[in-house]
């Protein structure tokens, strides 16, 4: 089933990446993605898409060739549908969104409601492309919030977001059936979304404070006192990795600078992962070179979060 996924613009690449994790590219453009879908549920896991449309076609982005495709398309709809319109970045469209909104109307059969439609028929418009389709899912971003690191029972600063925690455990490709590992798990933030996803999850911390934290903020969680570098586990255990790597005086609490920890972090990376295992490690240095040694880096991005906190995310699997 192709379907067209409206991104979140807080990254350029982050939200394709993690879209991707559900189907097959086809095409895209500055927020936007046309994919194959085998299982359209998968949608409502994703954290970084804000809205999701039945695919029904495209065009150039000119309101005659728009007028075109959908008396091509010959809808009719017997419940109530009002149509909406979306103009992305740089796009090509002088013509107004009321103006399409209103060719929605006019050239789909059926009954229009503005204020209380059944059915919402989309458009998007992004650089030189128009995409058309059928709204089957909308973001809601109350859950998220309610997540929030300052919400929970024990709050460290400078932990991330659930949103972009989620992103990364579908990134990993992570799913029912998988264990996932946290080596560095602070307040536990990877630990409550993979709950929430369903997904099987363990987490640890060298700082005994933080793993207290962890309980107190998902009882009953899966979590225990380890350094990083010497985890109680066994080889291959673990099918996916995210984490996110300490930095600044946080290293304290290990030891032995911070080349160390991350060289010696990713040796028992290596060892725990199954063979077929993925890791999304995230780092506040670019350390591709040390993870290069151990693994395939076959995703890299950069996420600015203020003047002197940049995150490095890889994704890693193995040669």
């Amino acid at each position: 089933m192709k379907l067209v996924f409206i991104l979140s613009g807080d990254h350029p690449e982050l939200p394709r990446a993690e879209a991707e994790s559900v189907g097959h590219l086809i095409s895209f453009r500055p927020q936007v993605a046309l994919l194959e879908v085998i299982d359209p549920a998968l949608v409502s896991r994703l954290a970084l898409t804000h809205t999701v449309l039945e695919f029904l076609g495209e065009c150039r982005a000119d309101a005659d060739d728009f007028g075109r495709m959908l008396t091509r398309l010959g809808i009719h709809c017997k419940e109530p549908f009002c149509g909406r319109v979306k103009k992305i970045g740089h796009f090509r469209l002088e013509t107004s969104t009321a103006e399409m909104e209103r060719m929605i109307g006019s050239l789909i059969e059926g009954p229009v409601s503005v204020s209380q439609p059944v059915h919402i028929f989309r458009a998007v418009i992004s650089e030189d492309t128009c995409y058309f389709g059928r709204v089957i899912w909308e973001l809601d971003r109350d859950p998220y919030h309610a997540r929030k690191p300052g919400n929970r029972l024990f709050f460290h600063p400078g932990v991330m977001m659930p949103r972009y925690i989620r992103a990364l455990l579908n990134i990993s490709g992570a799913g029912p059936g998988d264990l996932v590992l946290d080596m560095f798990c602070g307040t536990g933030g990877t630990l409550i979304e993979a709950r929430e996803m369903g997904i099987s999850c363990i987490g640890s911390d060298a700082c005994s404070q933080m793993v207290a934290g962890t309980r107190m903020n998902l009882p009953g969680a899966q979590v225990f006192v380890a350094d990083a570098t010497k985890l109680p586990l066994l080889n291959g255990t673990v099918d996916r990795i995210v984490t996110d790597m300490p930095y600044g005086q946080s290293v304290v609490i290990y030891g032995g600078g911070i080349e160390n920890l991350y060289y010696s972090a990713f040796v028992e990376m290596n060892r725990v992962l199954s063979k077929k295992g993925v890791a999304v490690v995230v780092s506040h240095r670019d350390i591709r070179d040390i993870a290069a040694k151990f693994f395939l880096v076959t995703r890299f991005f950069e996420q600015r979060i203020h003047r002197s906190l940049t995150r490095r995310i890889m994704v890693l699997c193995r040669n």
